[in-house]
């Protein structure tokens, strides 16, 4: 085969196996949900109103912070799929 025919080949290779991880990274992110109320100190994933970043939550199962879980697993988890509202994240 020529060197040209080769290039053509293995980048169209590469272009499908790029789709692929692409498509699948897609269907692990769909497949997840927020779950407010079981992370643990410094694990949960994103910001609430007390902070505003990822691994800053300063106590265990803060009903306020969340993680990513599979979906259907978060109720199981003892957590809830719904933001609490402010008065009851302040008070607590």
């Amino acid at each position: 085969m020529k060197p040209s025919r080769v290039l053509l080949i293995a980048s169209a290779i590469a272009s499908l196996a790029a789709a692929t991880l692409a498509a699948s990274a897609a269907e692990g992110e769909a497949a997840q949900e927020k779950c407010y109320g079981i992370a643990k100190a410094g694990q949960n994933d994103c910001g609430t109103a007390r902070h505003s970043c990822a691994g800053k939550a300063t106590r265990d199962r803060d009903p306020a912070d969340w993680k990513m879980v599979p979906k259907g697993t978060c109720e199981k988890m003892g957590g809830k799929l719904t933001e609490p509202d402010a008065k009851s994240a302040k008070g607590k």
